[in-house]
């Protein structure tokens, strides 16, 4: 009995490794036209370089190359892996890089120091890689979004280097991020409490956000949030059917890619770039930039403050700024409502000729 046991459980494993190798081809896909064929003139591409002297990798994707780039800097683990879950409208205006950026997915290498991963090298790394993308699609300027985690480092990338990008476009842009997370643990509660779960009050009571994060909290801090549709999106209610199985049978990932993409969000509690986010408040040190500034927030996000970045928007100075309110969004405005940001990039990309 043991045996038959063994061996089906073995079988289970070798089914499912085989199932994963025919899920991860790892070439990147096609844009394709209306008759299923290779869009003439698109790009899609899944390039490696060396960017602050650590091999780095990004997809590629755009409509045409005669479109701006866009770098997209991703927020606590990479995201493009989503986009075959969700319709995207950025490639039709931008030629889109979606960069993981060091530690993170494609660029996430075992051996790289802890102590290396901070918002400085972020931020040089970001230099680098738009000086890269200007000289490849000849491009005098790009735009820069910042997506989340993102959006810490990118926001100050903006305002150090305006000459070389037309806007900065942040997406649940961060601000204070302690009193943020602060904020959600309140809401959160305080919703689980006239809901009467007793077992997940329990669990919140037991880790309370004050003046520091305890590391209980950040474990059950994303189950809280999905559960009631605060977190990634407001239709995500589980980590698990909404990421971790879509990463999986995402098909431009080796194997070896996907296993790397966990890891590197696993180990992402172990350098020191989240504690330095808890200890900075954005709209002190970094409220001004040179070129323009648009954030775009869904109302029902939690996982960064939708308050907090109204209020970071409001002392910020900048040329031309602008917020869009997602009313039927959480953390992910860009994944939920595509038609409201096809409109919102349309208004963005009218005013390109002014600046």
């Amino acid at each position: 009995m043991i045996l038959v046991l063994f061996a089906l459980v073995a079988g289970s494993v070798l089914l499912l490794f085989l199932l994963l190798l025919l899920y991860s081809p790892g070439k990147p896909a096609p844009l394709k036209d209306k008759n299923g064929n290779p869009l003439a003139g698109s790009i899609f591409e899944k390039v490696f370089i060396e960017i602050g002297g650590v091999k780095q990798g990004m997809f590629i994707r755009g409509k045409s190359l005669s479109n701006p780039v866009l770098l997209y800097l991703h927020g606590g683990m990479p995201d493009y892996f989503l986009t075959p879950r969700y319709p995207m409208v950025l490639e039709e205006y931008f030629t889109v890089v979606w960069w993981e950026q060091r530690w993170a997915g494609l660029s996430y290498h075992p051996g790289t120091r802890p102590e290396t991963i901070t918002p400085e090298q972020l931020i040089s790394d970001t230099e680098e890689l738009t000086n890269y993308l200007r000289g490849r699609f000849g491009q005098e300027k790009i735009y820069l979004l910042g997506r989340s985690g993102g959006s810490f480092f990118g926001i100050q990338a903006a305002a150090r280097f305006p000459e070389l990008y037309h806007a900065y476009i942040g997406i649940g842009q961060m601000s204070d991020q302690l009193h943020s997370e602060w904020l959600a643990y309140q809401y959160m509660l305080d919703s689980y409490r006239l809901a009467g779960d007793s077992g997940m009050v329990r669990r919140l009571e037991a880790c309370p956000v004050t003046d520091h994060i305890p590391a209980a909290y950040l474990r059950v801090r994303d189950q809280a949030m999905h559960r009631i549709g605060v977190g990634t999106t407001r239709a995500m209610r589980s980590v698990v059917s909404g990421m971790f199985i879509p990463s999986l049978t995402f098909k431009e990932y080796t194997l070896k890619e996907k296993f790397n993409l966990w890891r590197g969000k696993a180990a992402a509690g172990v350098h020191p770039l989240w504690e330095t986010i808890l200890s900075t408040d954005l709209s002190r040190q970094v409220n001004r930039a040179e070129i323009p500034v648009y954030f775009l927030h869904g109302r029902y996000d939690y996982t960064v403050s939708y308050t907090l970045t109204k209020h970071y928007f409001e002392v910020f100075q900048a040329p031309e700024k602008a917020f869009f309110t997602f009313e039927h969004s959480a953390h992910s405005p860009h994944f939920e409502e595509p038609e409201r940001v096809r409109e919102v990039l349309e208004l963005i990309l009218k005013g390109r000729e002014t600046y």
